[in-house]
């Protein structure tokens, strides 16, 4: 049974960000929760009668109607999607208290949360940059200590022109590339288990068969077998996660393009870019969430409206229309 000064809310916070901190998060995260945790405490005791330190905010002074009064100044100066991150830390604080035997139940169902809003696209900027970006890859660089432009150009063009995520390429086999010619594909172990498959152009084949030879050069024959990782470091073992990263980001470096990649998006923005260019090119919403993988219409459905708003902008820039001012109605 808790005591009084154990069933504190600043107390209480603190020992749910130590076991959160078995999870391994960064230290931002940490951060990013007891931010969230103590903002919506310290308006919640600005709420009792009379108003309380936040220190002396017990745990058993949070009844639902004080935490959406909280809630709703908590919102009315931040964004959307501020609102919905510290709304679902309460949620993870408050499952964590039933857990630990402190509180009967979580108030949080009784706290109205808005929508989370959907991810925007963050395509590489640049209309010529992914062709910029697969030119150089091409080319050995002379600086690079062991080049590999036929593994380092698969990488990129795979990314370019399937949209896998970053985990999805990782996942791939040498014979997850298949189907015979003119009907080849990838057979793609999706998010959330969910298979796909995209097919798979004669020139992107091409690429990924010329990196298999070359591969097969460099470590031999049984390096390509049908169950072996597809994409390979230089030492002929799979690619794991940051060594994928790095490899992209060095593309990026030797392109000179990293001013045109996105903040926080790296591999993400090859997909971003895949799907972009879907919209930009004519696809449906239902195709590109069959192409990527999405769980529902509306992620695909936010490239087709970019797409719109990037299209009217550029409609909206031709000179001509400055012309039509103060012309409607001048005869």
């Amino acid at each position: 049974m808790h005591d009084k000064v154990d069933s504190l809310v600043p107390v209480l916070v603190e020992e749910f960000l130590t076991a959160r901190a078995t999870r391994k998060p960064s230290p931002h995260t940490l951060e990013a929760y007891r931010r969230d945790l103590l903002a919506v405490a310290r308006l919640a005791a600005q709420r009792a009668t009379p108003p309380l330190p936040l220190a002396e905010l017990a745990i058993t002074d949070l009844s639902p109607r004080r935490l959406r009064a909280a809630f709703a100044d908590f919102a009315a100066p931040r964004a959307v999607a501020s609102v919905h991150r510290a709304w679902s830390t309460w949620n993870n604080f408050f499952t964590f208290l039933v857990a630990e035997g402190v509180v009967a139940g979580n108030p949080m169902p009784a706290v109205d949360r808005p929508r989370a809003p959907l991810p925007q696209p963050k395509p590489l900027r640049g209309e010529d940059t992914p062709e910029r970006l697969l030119a150089a890859v091409a080319q050995q660089a002379g600086r690079q200590h062991d080049p590999w432009p036929e593994r380092d150009l698969a990488v990129v063009a795979l990314a370019l022109c399937t949209g896998l995520r970053l985990s999805e390429l990782l996942a791939l086999r040498v014979a997850s590339v298949a189907g015979r010619p003119g009907e080849r594909r990838v057979d793609v172990a999706g998010k959330g288990g969910r298979p796909r498959v995209v097919p798979v152009e004669p020139e992107l084949d091409e690429v990924v068969a010329a990196y298999l030879d070359s591969r097969a050069r460099r470590f031999g024959a049984r390096s390509v077998r049908p169950d072996s990782a597809l994409l390979v470091d230089r030492r002929g073992e799979p690619l794991r996660r940051g060594g994928l990263q790095y490899l992209v980001d060095s593309c990026y470096r030797r392109a000179g393009v990293t001013d045109r990649v996105p903040r926080g998006a790296r591999l993400h923005a090859l997909r971003h870019t895949f799907a972009t260019r879907l919209a930009e090119d004519g696809a449906s919403a239902a195709e590109i969430m069959r192409l990527l993988g999405h769980a529902s219409l509306a992620s695909s459905q936010t490239y087709i409206e970019v797409t719109a708003g990037q299209q009217r902008a550029a409609v909206r820039s031709n000179r001509t229309h400055r012309v039509l001012v103060g012309l409607v109605g001048a005869g």
